[in-house]
């Protein structure tokens, strides 16, 4: 476990930084945290370190985005809150994306809790007082 120290809007680059060396490898990042704990603008900023070129933008219609790097990795983005059940993730074939290999990051996984794989990297966001976030990453 990792726990990175507050931050707010000004640090969120550092703290996207911290997150990606603690997740290291993983595949899958699920983000958990209430509604408007940060969850998206922290996803935006680790899209932004890992050089992601398309708009970042929380897929709460669409459910799945899909970004390139410069590299040409993938990433894939979901955003599972407005699931009313793991079938409908099944049917968008939320499998086949976790198990591409590709960097999945994911909002509300609790969702879709028994299609993820074994081991996930799990990213918990905490509101605390004048607007700063606490961060813990459970591998």
């Amino acid at each position: 476990m990792t726990e990175i120290a507050s931050f707010d809007l000004k640090n969120i680059t550092e703290a996207a930084q911290q997150v990606i060396k603690a997740c290291g490898m993983a595949s899958v990042w699920c983000f958990e945290g209430n509604m408007g704990a940060g969850k998206t603008t922290l996803i935006k900023a680790i899209c932004q370190q890992l050089g992601v070129q398309n708009n970042v933008q929380s897929p709460t219609f669409s459910i799945i985005n899909e970004y390139s790097t410069a590299q040409g990795q993938v990433i894939y983005h979901f955003d599972c809150y407005r699931l009313k059940n793991e079938t409908e993730a099944f049917d968008i074939g939320a499998e086949e994306y976790l198990d591409s290999g590709h960097l999945c990051l994911i909002e509300w996984p609790e969702k879709i809790e028994s299609l993820l794989p074994a081991h996930c990297v799990y990213v918990q966001i905490t509101a605390a007082a004048n607007q700063q976030r606490s961060i813990v990453v459970s591998v």
